[in-house]
């Protein structure tokens, strides 16, 4: 079975100006060219292939201000934006935001759609990568809980894949969650500023399809859980 992956940052409904969402955004997309060249061109995501290729963007404080203001509605929606890096089918990076919703039901995220095939998928789905692009993530938007996994493994241990409750290949949980306990090797554990933890499960691939994976795993979120560190994400409306 060839696993689908995803990364995903999580927090609850933060109403901000749209600015504020187009500074943010600038600092994630800055921070994922950094470290990835394939994260350093995008688009905004259209109806076919060749539309969306019509519209490049540069993802700078003005220009994300421009695409968010003409996104947002001063309702419970918020604003909601989706981007894709241009690559082949298959080994394309897509990248969706959904920001400042003030239903009591939805939180804010930054989620994003990873290769699933080529050589694109060789470059990101490493644990370095993965590792900065949540690093990315938390330096951006400052959220609860964030994860890098496969959408199996995800499956597997949340069946309603509850944001907060469970861990993945790479897992970040903000400060204000709590201290996180020493964990068993190969996990690493890296600070990521003022802002939260860095949880790398293990250097290699992360696979539902290795036992001594998924038995780190269940061992790592069973610590966790009862540190009190994994639930789920309540938004606040």
């Amino acid at each position: 079975m060839k696993e689908k992956y995803y990364l995903g940052a999580y927090w609850p409904g933060r109403v901000e100006p749209v600015e504020s969402y187009a500074r943010r955004a600038e600092v994630f997309f800055r921070l994922l060219a950094s470290h990835e060249p394939k994260f350093s061109r995008w688009y905004e995501k259209a109806g076919s292939r060749a539309d969306a290729l019509r519209h490049p963007f540069v993802p700078n404080e003005e220009s994300l201000s421009n695409l968010f203001r003409k996104k947002y509605r001063n309702d419970d929606d918020g604003v909601s934006f989706s981007a894709w890096n241009g690559e082949p089918d298959g080994a394309s990076t897509g990248v969706r935001l959904a920001l400042g919703s003030t239903s009591e039901l939805l939180g804010d995220l930054c989620v994003m759609d990873l290769p699933a095939g080529g050589e694109a998928r060789e470059r990101v789905l490493t644990a370095p990568v993965l590792s900065q692009a949540l690093r990315a993530a938390a330096l951006a938007w400052d959220p609860e809980w964030g994860i890098a996994t496969s959408t199996a493994h995800r499956d597997r241990v949340s069946e309603f894949a509850v944001p907060g409750t469970f861990v993945g290949w790479v897992t970040y949980l903000s400060r204000r969650l709590g201290p996180v306990p020493p964990l068993p090797a190969p996990v690493q554990i890296e600070s990521i500023e003022d802002r939260g933890t860095l949880i790398v499960m293990c250097p290699d691939r992360f696979s539902v399809s290795n036992p001594e994976h998924i038995a780190l795993a269940e061992q790592v979120q069973d610590q966790l859980n009862q540190a009190g560190l994994l639930k789920p994400i309540q938004p606040q409306g």
